[in-house]
């Protein structure tokens, strides 16, 4: 597998189709809400004779289908138009699985300040 390289912050990179250009801000993880969901999405808890759909867990949890892929805050750059900030994910790139445990990590030595890059790039 090739060795991943972050894009640098502040870098102007073109989509893959090359319809627009987007200025990189900064890596993030894709998470959702689990409040904004339009259905329940929690265990049932039995309180006495009466299920209740409270939420059980995180409120907000990462994205399944993207934790193995890069996830960017990104400004799209439209010759014409007014930047617009969003969040672009590179299906396309795979996360080895030391990267993938260091960007979408659980651990709590992954809140610790010096830990900036994974060993394996830093």
């Amino acid at each position: 597998m090739d060795k991943f390289e972050f894009f640098k912050t502040g870098s102007v990179q073109s989509s893959y189709g090359g319809q627009y250009s987007y200025k990189v801000i900064g890596p993030c993880c894709r998470l959702y809400d689990r409040e904004e969901l339009p259905w329940p999405c929690s265990r049932l808890a039995w309180r006495s004779k009466e299920p209740s759909w409270r939420r059980i867990g995180s409120r907000f949890v990462a994205d399944m289908a993207s934790r193995k892929c890069p996830s960017y805050s990104v400004q799209i750059l439209e010759p014409g138009s007014k930047p617009v900030e969003t969040v672009i994910t590179l299906f396309s790139k795979k996360f080895s699985s030391d990267i993938q445990e260091w960007w979408y990590s659980k651990k709590p030595g992954s809140k610790e300040p010096g830990n900036i890059f994974p060993s394996e790039i830093g």
